[in-house]
């Protein structure tokens, strides 16, 4: 088959993945494009005004109309990139909640196109706008490795929680938890904080947005919380093995939340509530635990701090869900829209 691809974000290949922090669409579009290329497809990759050039094995060319007509055509998020894109079956593959698609600006070009929609599952085509005349296929992300490659069972580590998300995502929710319930019930317990703007392309206005909850937790060194920088996902899924729980409330603006679903397939358990698509993720009571007050977050996670068989109980329940499909799965669910 001929795919073409067209994104508004950075032109990335996989290699990246190893030596950056990146958000999770950035490493779902340079993963499914190395995946389809590994199928033996051919690929029109487009993205940026640059020259055309090749990295990683894939070759980018600039964000322009034309080109020979192409099997499958699928545009990340914006409608508007299928006029830079030929002609072809066409999928628009959406990343965050769908209700932005009601404004005009993003409404017309894709009514013009009348793509198929691609969502990452059943959270994320709630949000969809109830006037669209499209029902979405929903195909969930893959991991990267390390975390595609799973883990093996290790005994129970010391009691460090961690949060790898935007710090604009219940951040300072989580800190008053810890200062207030968690942490004196288990005094020794620590909570690991890798999140930043970094993560996100160094994006100037979210690191404006996030100073004040980051300041906040670099004071909080006495009440073992630690900041620290974001990491590449090699050195990140070697801190989570070190790691006792994820602790993450969740967003209305999560549609898979890639950070719970690495954690979860190399065995770390987790505790959430039910925002956006974050219980998707978990296997209540086999894998980590779904809560519905503060007050069980706080419980579930004293409880997994200081309680060895009740983390092991869930660490080998994550292991045994493993970490889902793999990339080549998802591209050729990809392929039958074609």
């Amino acid at each position: 088959m001929r795919i073409a691809l067209a994104t508004e974000g950075p032109r990335l290949g996989p290699d990246a993945l190893a030596g950056r922090p990146l958000g999770g669409a950035e490493t779902a579009f340079a993963l499914l494009a190395a995946a389809f290329l590994a199928r033996g497809h051919s690929l029109d990759l487009r993205a940026g005004t640059e020259p055309p050039e090749s990295r990683d094995g894939l070759r980018w060319s600039p964000l322009a109309p034309g080109g020979p007509p192409t099997d499958l055509v699928i545009a990340t998020r914006l409608p508007r990139l299928f006029r830079a894109l030929p002609r072809g079956r066409r999928v628009l593959w959406l990343h965050n909640p769908g209700n932005y698609l009601r404004k005009p600006r993003h409404l017309l070009p894709l009514l013009a196109a009348r793509p198929g929609l691609v969502t990452l599952g059943p959270s994320h085509s709630a949000s969809l706008p109830r006037l669209l005349p499209f029902r979405p296929v929903e195909i969930p992300l893959a991991l990267a490795p390390p975390f595609s490659e799973g883990a093996a069972p290790r005994p129970p580590p010391p009691p460090v929680a961690v949060f790898t998300s935007n710090p604009l995502r219940g951040l300072d929710w989580l800190l008053d938890l810890w200062t207030a319930q968690i942490r004196p019930a288990v005094p020794g317990a620590e909570l690991h904080l890798y999140g930043g703007a970094a993560t996100y392309g160094g994006d100037a206005r979210l690191a404006a947005r996030a100073a004040p909850v980051l300041a906040r937790a670099a004071a909080l060194a006495g009440d073992g919380v630690r900041l620290l920088a974001p990491l590449p996902r090699p050195a990140l899924a070697a801190r989570l093995k070190e790691a006792r729980v994820m602790l993450y409330r969740g967003d209305p603006g999560e549609t898979f939340c890639l950070a719970l679903a690495e954690a979860q397939a190399i065995g770390l358990p987790a505790v959430v509530t039910p925002l956006g698509a974050v219980a998707e993720r978990i296997a209540e009571g086999e894998t980590g635990h779904i809560a519905a007050s503060d007050a069980d977050v706080a419980a579930a996670a004293i409880r997994l701090l200081a309680d060895d068989a009740a983390w092991t109980h869930l660490h080998r329940g994550a292991l045994a869900r493993g970490p889902g499909p793999s990339w080549s799965d998802i591209a050729a669910r990809f392929e039958a829209l074609a």
